[in-house]
């Protein structure tokens, strides 16, 4: 089953020369980029409690994601002004800005420069995240899920090999004079500016500017007309070169408010990572209650694993689905996959091999979720103002998921982990109510 986008006109020969040669680059930085963000992170926790003590150890965790997702908004600036190469530059060295300020403040002790640091480190995360929108600029329509879920997917090698990095970077470090810990910060610093630096000299011609200019001229839309009734597509917007001056946050909103497929996709992404979040930042505490001391990181260790690998590890089928059934479809088989997650995580008790079982619906739901929620959302809005509304989305997926790990601790502690998966899946009712809603004629979601 096709959705309507796959019927349109394909994109033009001479770009698709720029499209392969992109989303070569961009699965090699994603690589090396998430090498970065996972070698920090894995030994991120340790290193806080050590410079600040275990009672601010989250909170310099939450910092990082805090400070990905108010990233967003200064890239997808730079993004609006001057194309995806210089904002995915700018975070990625916002990110190794972050993790020398983490190694600065390990040897000093200076606790407020390490919230800062964890705070910039978040740059990092923001550069990966953006780079799933840049390989869907010059993407064939018919072809956007799969390309943008292989480079979600290339994440996941540098996600699955950084923490077996981090010992090594720590010992390399030492006769640096560095503090222990610190060697992982030091070595995301250098990727993040490798990433950087190679995308700089190499994406070019530039994926966004090259999709405005190729972008149709503004259609008239009709006085009166609804906005629901109004095809979602660069020919119903201001031309490319002024819908982009001044578009910020407010102009993105503005652009979501007026689109049901845009507001589909925004929700679709945000709530599928709260869900995610919320279940998955519990469940070490929840392994921890019934394993001991001598065992219990591993275990910890075995199942997350596992989560990321459902994450991650069927991305491209989950891409390709998006392109065959449609955007709307996934998106509903995603949120059956967190009701899923939930409804076993939920009644494992102190079961480890379903809490696992659990766990890796939870990934699979979240990128359900993930890879349909962004292709729509990015197909859906003009070229103009899409990396305003893209960041946006990150920006809304961010602090969502903020809140959901901190909340998530004192509904733990409250009510426990039964409460906290039956909270998260209630959590998907407006999404599932949204994406239940009459689709409009035209919409780019519809199915032919």
């Amino acid at each position: 089953m096709a959705t309507e986008l796959t019927v349109s006109t394909p994109v033009r020969p001479d770009v698709a020369p720029i499209q392969r040669r992109t989303l070569r680059l961009l699965f090699g930085t994603q690589i090396v980029g998430g090498i970065g963000v996972t070698i920090g992170i894995s030994v991120g926790a340790l290193l806080a409690a050590r410079v600040a003590g275990t009672a601010l150890a989250g909170v310099a965790q939450s910092a990082s994601v805090v400070g990905g997702a108010l990233l967003a908004i200064p890239v997808t600036r730079i993004m609006n002004g001057h194309g995806r190469r210089p904002g995915l530059a700018v975070a990625y060295l916002a990110g190794a800005v972050g993790a020398v300020l983490v190694v600065l403040a390990t040897v000093t002790g200076f606790v407020p420069l390490l919230f800062l640091g964890m705070l910039f480190f978040g740059g990092g995360t923001a550069a990966n995240l953006q780079a799933r929108y840049t390989a869907v600029d010059l993407a064939e329509p018919a072809r956007r899920g799969r390309q943008l879920s292989l480079i979600v997917w290339a994440t996941t090698i540098g996600a699955v090999a950084a923490p077996n990095f981090a010992d090594l970077a720590d010992h390399a470090t030492t006769g640096w004079g560095l503090p222990p810990l610190a060697g992982p910060f030091a070595f995301s610093a250098v990727a993040f500016v490798l990433a950087a630096g190679v995308l700089l000299a190499l994406l070019r011609p530039d994926p966004l500017l090259t999709a405005r200019r190729l972008a149709p001229p503004a259609a008239p839309v009709a006085a009166g007309a609804a906005p629901e009734l109004t095809p979602p597509a660069e020919a119903t917007s201001a031309p490319a070169g002024t819908a982009r001056r001044g578009a910020g946050m407010r102009a993105a909103w503005r652009v979501v408010r007026g689109l049901p497929a845009a507001r589909l996709g925004i929700v679709a992404v945000a709530v599928g990572h709260t869900v995610m979040v919320a279940v998955m930042s519990m469940t070490p505490v929840r392994l921890g209650e019934s394993h001991g001391d001598a065992d219990v990181l591993r275990v910890v260790g075995i199942v997350l694993s596992l989560h990321i690998a459902g994450m991650y590890a069927l991305s491209p089928v989950v891409g390709w689905l998006t392109d065959r059934l449609g955007r709307r479809a996934v998106i509903l088989v995603g949120v059956a996959l967190l009701l899923a997650a939930c409804a076993v995580a939920g009644t494992a008790g102190h079961h480890t091999p379903r809490l696992s079982i659990g766990l890796v619906l939870l990934g699979l739901g979240w990128s359900g979720t993930m890879v349909a929620g962004s292709t729509l959302l990015s197909e859906s809005v003009p070229a103009g103002v899409r990396p305003s509304v893209q960041g946006f989305s990150d920006l809304t997926m961010g602090l969502a998921g903020a809140v959901a790990a901190a909340v998530s601790g004192f509904v733990m502690r409250a009510a426990g982990y039964p409460v906290l998966t039956l909270l998260a899946a209630v959590a998907t009712v407006p999404l599932v109510a949204l994406a239940l809603r009459p689709v409009p004629a035209g919409a780019p979601d519809e199915e032919e």
